[in-house]
């Protein structure tokens, strides 16, 4: 609000926790669609992206998405209520990897408590799409290609979130700087969260010059004090440089990215071999109950599928052996290229001020830049 002396009052939302300073109000597609300050999100990361470090984002201004991955449909349910309690009024969302066992579970609990936003992937989202737009939240996918890209909006998916090949875990073949704007090209109508390499302002900066409408810092939030993460695991991606990652299908089947250390090298080196990958399909089958006549099959016909399904026990245990036990050697943490831009553990809030105070800078000085009228004849020689 402008007052009649000139001057400017920035009024936060009533629910909104004070900061010591806030960066003005920032309106993208994606801060429009879901009615936060800032466009940037927290994504769900198991044992990571816990109702209070969700709450932790909403409350800064952002926009944080539940893992219900390890969560069973009542601890779901539980966690949708706590978040409500820690950041009333702020929007949140929740994540359904619809591949993995239960996330459909999750998402119809999501759909009952009327979560204003539900992250698809792994999955045609069109049944959760329809039960959502009708109490007004809205689906954003997951996507890594426009393949997937076309199917989810075809299914009934508001916006994207496109994960490029710098990304912690799951991300593409695709780097974030051609992923983002050949997306955005493909389909302008649909808003766009980058997500894969950005921990940063001049991250926002350059994602929203890419056709980006918001970016998603996963390893930023995993490394705040808010953050559940192990702290030896949090002080091991601060010493780590953007270097210090390693990129294959070997560790849970589906192509990811990972912290670099023994374990890590030692499981993404090769496949288990032919016996220990049957020993293990069959003990994770009996652990998701699938009927145990589907695996031998599914083993001759659909052997990469099944090696997911065989991997799923073994990678849980060494993920949770660094992110939850601070094991960082021995276990085996999900972490993107953007470690190298991560120097401290800070606050949440201090994290969302400092990216949106630079990305303003940034823009401001690209204006500058490509404003000739302010720039002498020499200035202009030097751009």
């Amino acid at each position: 609000q402008i007052n009649t002396s000139g001057t400017i009052t920035l009024h936060l939302p009533p629910t909104m926790k004070a900061a010591s300073r806030a960066a003005p109000a920032v309106r993208t597609r994606i801060t429009a669609l879901l009615g936060c300050d800032y466009p940037v999100l927290l994504p769900g990361m198991s044992w990571i992206s816990t109702p209070e470090l969700v709450a932790a984002v909403s409350n800064a201004g952002g926009c944080g998405i539940l893992a219900t991955g390890p969560l069973s449909a009542e601890e779901t349910r539980e966690s949708i209520r706590r978040i409500r309690k820690l950041a009333p009024g702020r929007p949140f969302g929740i994540g359904a990897t619809l591949l993995m066992p239960g996330a459909s579970e999750n998402a119809k609990v999501a759909i009952e408590e009327q979560v204003p936003l539900v992250n698809v992937s792994l999955g045609k989202p069109d049944w959760i799409a329809e039960a959502v737009h009708e109490y007004g939240g809205h689906v954003l996918a997951t996507v890594t290609n426009s393949k997937h890209a076309e199917a989810a909006l075809t299914s009934g998916a508001d916006a994207l979130m496109c994960t490029g090949h710098e990304a912690a875990a799951h991300g593409g073949d695709v780097t974030s700087l051609v992923l983002v704007p050949s997306l955005a090209k493909a389909f302008p109508e649909a808003p766009i969260v980058a997500a894969g390499g950005f921990a940063s302002g001049s991250g926002l900066s350059a994602a929203l010059s890419l056709g980006a409408d918001a970016i998603a810092m996963g390893s930023r939030f995993a490394v705040s004090k808010e953050s559940p993460l192990a702290l030896p695991t949090k002080e091991a991606v601060v010493r780590s440089s953007e270097s210090d990652t390693l990129y294959g299908k070997n560790f849970d089947g589906i192509p990811a990215r990972v912290l670099k250390t023994s374990a890590s090298q030692s499981l993404m080196k090769s496949r288990p071999s032919l016996p220990v990958i049957v020993y293990r399909a069959f003990q994770s089958a009996r652990e998701l109950n699938i009927p145990l006549w589907k695996v031998l099959p599914g083993l001759l016909t659909q052997y990469d599928k099944m090696f997911m399904v065989a991997q799923l026990g073994a990678a849980t245990k060494a993920i949770q052996a660094a992110t939850v036990d601070g094991e960082v050697e021995e276990g085996v943490q999900f972490i993107g290229q953007c470690q190298g831009l991560i120097e401290d553990i800070r606050s949440v809030d201090e994290i969302v001020q400092d990216v949106m105070e630079e990305a303003r800078s940034i823009t401001e000085r690209n204006f500058e830049t490509f404003n000739g009228d302010d720039l002498t004849t020499d200035q202009r020689r030097v751009v």
